[in-house]
């Protein structure tokens, strides 16, 4: 039996902090779904098709390296229905503090409510990227610092690119 696991979020960007989860993610399980979260109430920075294409380069070699196989999807609706559709067991959830914890345990709680044949799974952050979001890595883009310690080379580039149109 293929265990699959599904990790939902808006990845905008894709971080170094996505990465590390995925890493660890495809290490626990044979098939790994990244969802990417789309609200139409949302204005993210990158589309979806850009979002899922960063994610294809960076986080595809990382499941491979692992042995796993990867499949990346965007959803508008509830995660445990992305779940039900893509036939995860698990939803992966990263944890960089206490306050990422509170939050995941509320979301665990409600969607295991509606989905209890879907089970979370916490992997906490490593040390090195641990105050990493992509709010704060769009921010410093936005006023032209330096986010190439925070994410891949691609990402960085593609930031770079997006706010020297700006």
């Amino acid at each position: 039996m293929i265990r699959t696991a599904l990790y939902a979020g808006s990845f905008d960007p894709v971080t170094n902090g996505h990465l590390d989860v995925i890493r660890q993610a495809c290490r626990l399980v044979q098939h790994l779904v990244i969802a990417i979260g789309v609200h139409p109430g949302k204005a993210p920075m990158f589309s979806p098709e850009e979002r899922a294409d960063l994610l294809q380069a960076t986080c595809a070699p990382l499941a491979e390296a692992e042995g796993a196989s990867l499949d990346i999807v965007t959803f508008g609706d509830l995660a445990v229905s992305a779940a039900r559709r893509s036939g995860a067991s698990i939803f992966i959830r990263g944890l960089r503090d206490g306050t990422d914890l509170d939050y995941e345990m509320q979301l665990a709680g409600m969607n295991g409510a509606m989905a209890p044949e879907v089970q979370t799974v916490f992997l906490p952050a490593s040390t090195g990227v641990r105050p990493i979001t992509a709010t704060l890595v769009r921010q410093i883009a936005a006023m032209g610092g330096d986010v190439s310690p925070f994410v891949p080379p691609l990402v960085a580039e593609r930031l770079a690119a997006r706010f020297a149109q700006a």
